[in-house]
């Protein structure tokens, strides 16, 4: 089996590509020429060049590409390029695979929970509309860009979470105020929070790509979400820390501007219903179970994030 992953040096992909190799050869698609593991193969979507002939001959391409929602304030100019980033490298693919239209291929593209906006404590499975904001209409053009690859590909879309690990992503941005001990909830603390462990990314992509009869939309996050409160003091009982000292949403709004309210202050309480129907089972369903593999932590206390 051959293997395309394109982001495959990223937080998730390098994981994957990792895992992907159990499975045969894999291509790592990269800006920077090269990558942990894989065989890298340089690209600049949407500039034509090699790497298209390789996601051809590919039996699975997975689409990780795009750059960091969380890393900066999101001016005009940054807004551009989360949605040039996103669109161009899923565009190119496509266009890549149509180069051999006939050949059976899976094609396995990430998107986000941002699709379904800001929406208080309403349960959100695959079948909840879109929401408003800048995160999902980007979600949306996202998902489109890669449906259109259904008639040379077998479509699936990963609506991702938070995704945890304590080697990058939103968990690693986290950690120095905890460990400092000024660490707390963000803002309110009452928005949800809807995290996935790394290794069940990981797990779910891999089964998604090998399970013939998936296909659609799928939201990846663990079967139950937090409230942010909650997410808060289990990570300072994870580190030994306090967990007690807010993050005031006026200070978040002066730093961060629109993003402080879609991705910081705004949450969804989304379920993985397709998943778990289709029978793919979290090894990390509880949020004391990741932190755990994580940090080495043993549940002292049972969160309730039902309040």
């Amino acid at each position: 089996m051959k293997c395309i992953v394109a982001g495959g040096s990223g937080f998730i992909g390098s994981a994957l590509v990792g895992r992907l190799t159990e499975l045969g050869e894999v291509v790592v698609l990269t800006r920077k020429g090269r990558a942990e593991s894989g065989r890298p193969v340089e690209w600049h979507p949407p500039a034509a060049g090699p790497w298209a002939e390789e996601v051809a001959s590919a039996d699975v391409v997975v689409n990780l590409a795009g750059e960091n929602i969380g890393a900066g304030r999101w001016t005009a100019e940054r807004k551009r390029r989360l949605i040039s980033s996103r669109l161009e490298a899923t565009g190119a693919l496509v266009e890549a695979m149509r180069l051999d239209p006939t050949r059976p291929r899976t094609f396995v593209s990430a998107s986000a929970i941002g699709y379904y906006g800001s929406r208080g404590d309403e349960a959100l499975d695959e079948s909840a509309p879109a929401g408003e904001g800048f995160l999902a209409s980007l979600a949306q053009q996202w998902e489109e860009a890669a449906r259109a690859a259904e008639d040379v590909a077998r479509v699936v879309i990963v609506r991702l979470g938070v995704v945890l690990d304590e080697e990058g992503g939103a968990l690693e941005r986290m950690l120095l105020p905890f460990r400092l001990g000024v660490g707390g909830p963000i803002g309110s603390g009452r928005q949800w929070m809807s995290w996935v462990d790394r290794a069940d990314v990981i797990r779910f992509i891999e089964w998604a790509a090998l399970r013939r009869e998936a296909r659609g939309v799928y939201n990846v996050t663990a079967p139950e979400p937090v409230r942010n409160r909650d997410f808060a003091k289990a990570l300072g009982r994870a580190l030994h820390r306090p967990a007690v000292i807010p993050a005031p949403a006026f200070a978040l709004r002066m730093l961060f501007g629109e993003m402080a309210d879609e991705v910081l202050l705004g949450g969804q309480r989304v379920v993985p219903s397709r998943a778990t129907a289709e029978g793919f089972s979290f090894t990390y369903p509880k949020l004391e179970q990741s932190l755990q593999r994580i940090f080495g932590w043993l549940r002292q206390t049972p969160l309730n994030s039902a309040t």
